[in-house]
């Protein structure tokens, strides 16, 4: 029987925990995943979360474990998108004249879901990029138009 609330929802976290914080090239080990759930509220024995992540395996999300020395590492390895497929849409929304700024960036955001924060990461330093690139076309624009007007 569940010791409290949040008790019920530790198979939730920890898909949250998985989703969010590993991908195939960022791991995270079961003493890492019982400290998140211990910052929820939720405590956890390591024989019932090698059930929970069996669960999650069953429910199609793509875990694997991977042992180095004594300790096993485990991570999300295939996603609803991959990260190339992330930055198109992100490219495809920033570049959409008409999707308003405000709600371009609302869509990145819900783009940025579907990535772990490590992948989210590469995909705002894209948004970021593209900003700078605006940015100095602008610039450049205001320029020769100053340059432009004192010829004449």
């Amino acid at each position: 029987m569940a010791k409290s609330s949040n008790q019920k929802l530790k198979l939730m976290y920890l898909m949250k925990i998985m989703l969010e914080m590993t991908d195939e090239t960022h791991s995270i080990t079961m003493n890492e995943i019982i400290d998140i759930l211990n910052s929820y509220g939720i405590n956890a024995e390591r024989k019932s979360l090698y059930n929970d992540i069996e669960n999650l395996r069953n429910y199609g999300i793509d875990i694997i474990g991977v042992q180095k020395e004594r300790t096993y590492y485990y991570n999300v390895v295939n996603r609803q998108f991959e990260l190339a497929e992330l930055k198109l849409l992100v490219d495809s929304v920033q570049s959409a004249k008409f999707i308003t700024e405000k709600k371009s960036n609302e869509l990145i955001k819900k783009i940025e879901g579907f990535a772990s924060k490590y992948e989210a990461m590469q995909v705002n330093m894209r948004l970021c990029n593209y900003i700078d690139r605006y940015m100095y076309q602008e610039e450049l624009r205001l320029w020769m138009k100053v340059f432009t007007t004192m010829l004449i």
